[in-house]
């Protein structure tokens, strides 16, 4: 019997069920590869290597050092065999469930039509060994509800396809949907975009400052502090270019299909139906070639430090045209740039005396949009369907000046959407009005199904008519269509 055989195979006639559930709906326990012992454990053993490592090597005892290496490595295999062998899932129905646990027993059942990304990581070393772990993200998980790890590439992608077959409502034998390119971003362009943000060019300056000052004062003891800034540096290119590097879009059925990585490869899903906001950002320096960078808010992904803010990466770099084109595929019938804006009092000076200028909100009849930021601009758009709560907030120095913030909440992420300084009775309307939105939105959602298409979306009343923001966008720009390839390049200008 094949693997894949294996996988479908349900349970024997007769097997008792929860829940009454159909036999024919619940597949076979199954084990994870092998070598999961192996690639789980490595990074525990050389720490504990380099740990005892040290009282060797000072006390010149190496006959010492080889036994406890030993007894290491035997404790290490027996541990992470007995985790192995008692860690098996199956689907059983609507739900994956995972047993873990030799010592002290977990079990735990995700449903399926709740999943909100399914993605492959594939770690430099399990590309070795041709395995790849399965991360599953669930609304409000802090971190992977459910990481499979380690399966063989094949069984990966086919658990992954029967996942996204199941949560679309479709059968569970559906073969993965087909995929066409719909952007890849250049190492060139990403490499440049890399070199000219802010937080590398924040290290490099770092790194300089302190390299003069040291050679001017004569200290050779000063050179120490070079280290840090140069750390900085390489930790940014790594993040940005080595994570990023291949990046490309492709469209499906099932949502966005995210392919990216130089050694760590990863290949994500981003259901649009399950976006719940996106960010723009652009830079000081990339202005001038109308670059921008794309994240979104994914319910599972927040939470996770710098792992989810890459994961929640739409596109690292990209001209607005190209931007914007995408964007329409995750928030159909939105168009940012059409949004009208209203701008801050002026008194709002006292708190941002340089960038007050720069914040403005604004609503249509399908999201609630706010930009803030004079080097970074950011742009927050907030479908008012996926609105988790709205808020009015005023600190002691607002009070003072007659100002408070609304804050349009989504799960934790990138997506940070807040009217910053408005007068008190500009953000009392507009937290009624906003909460009006997401009730009628809400009313006339359709389905989480990630293959079923919402075609209603509630018509609300907008904000006050005041001067729209324009822009302009260059000439050059590279545009998404809507059945081919598009490299990312040319400029164009942002709504941010």
């Amino acid at each position: 019997m094949s693997e894949q055989e294996a996988h479908r195979e349900p349970l024997a006639a007769g097997t008792p069920l929860p829940d009454g559930r159909d036999p024919a709906a619940v597949t076979a326990l199954r084990r994870l590869h092998p070598a999961t012992p192996v690639l789980n454990g490595w990074k525990w053993f050389a720490l504990a290597i380099a740990a005892i490592g040290q009282n060797a090597v000072r006390d010149l005892n190496y006959k010492l050092f080889g036994l406890q290496v030993l007894a290491a490595l035997v404790l290490g295999v027996v541990l992470g065999t007995f985790s192995w062998w008692f860690t098996k899932y199956r689907i059983e129905g609507e739900e994956l469930r995972i047993e873990s646990g030799f010592l002290f027993r977990r079990s735990r059942r995700i449903r399926i039509d709740r999943l909100q990304a399914v993605d492959i990581v594939r770690p430099v070393l399990a590309r070795f060994l041709g395995v790849a772990e399965l991360r599953l993200e669930v609304a409000g998980g802090g971190k992977t509800e459910a990481p499979l790890a380690y399966l063989n590439e094949p069984g990966a992608q086919r658990l992954r396809a029967e996942l996204l077959a199941r949560a679309a409502g479709l059968d569970a034998d559906t073969p993965e949907a087909p995929e066409h390119q719909l952007v890849a971003v250049p190492p060139g362009v990403l490499l440049a975009s890399t070199v000219v943000s802010a937080p590398f060019l924040t290290a490099v300056l770092g790194f300089v400052v302190v390299a003069i000052a040291s050679v001017v004062a004569g200290e050779i003891v000063g050179l120490a502090f070079l280290l840090p800034w140069a750390l900085g540096g390489l930790g940014v290119v790594w993040r940005q270019f080595v994570g990023e590097f291949g990046f490309t879009v492709s469209q499906s059925p099932d949502g966005l299909r995210i392919r990216k990585g130089l050694l760590d490869t990863w290949a994500q899903t981003v259901p649009p139906g399950r976006v719940q906001g996106v960010e723009i950002e652009q830079q000081f320096l990339w202005r001038p070639k109308g670059w921008v960078k794309l994240s979104v808010d994914v319910a599972g992904y927040g939470g996770k430090g710098s792992e989810g803010q890459t994961s929640s990466t739409l596109l690292p770099v990209a001209p607005w045209p190209v931007a914007r084109a995408l964007l329409e595929r995750v928030l159909p019938g939105v168009d940012v740039d059409a949004v009208v804006r209203a701008g801050a009092p002026r008194r709002a000076r006292w708190l941002r005396p340089i960038g007050w200028r720069y914040l403005r909100h604004g609503a249509d009849d399908r999201v609630f949009v706010s930009d803030a930021g004079w080097l970074t601009r950011r742009t927050e758009v907030v479908p008012h369907v996926k609105m988790q709560s709205v808020r009015v907030t005023q600190g002691p120095y607002q009070r003072l000046l007659g100002l408070a913030s609304v804050h349009v909440d989504t799960p934790v992420g990138p997506v940070n959407a807040v009217a910053l300084h408005r007068a008190p009775e500009v953000a009392l309307d507009l937290l009624r009005d906003q909460a009006e939105r997401s009730r009628l939105a809400r009313r006339t959602a359709g389905p989480e199904r990630w293959m079923q298409h919402r075609t209603t979306v509630a018509v609300v009343p907008s904000a006050a008519p005041v001067e729209p923001h324009s822009t302009e966008d260059a000439e050059g720009g590279v545009r998404l269509e809507g059945d081919g390839d598009s490299a990312v390049g040319g400029s164009g200008s942002p709504s941010a």
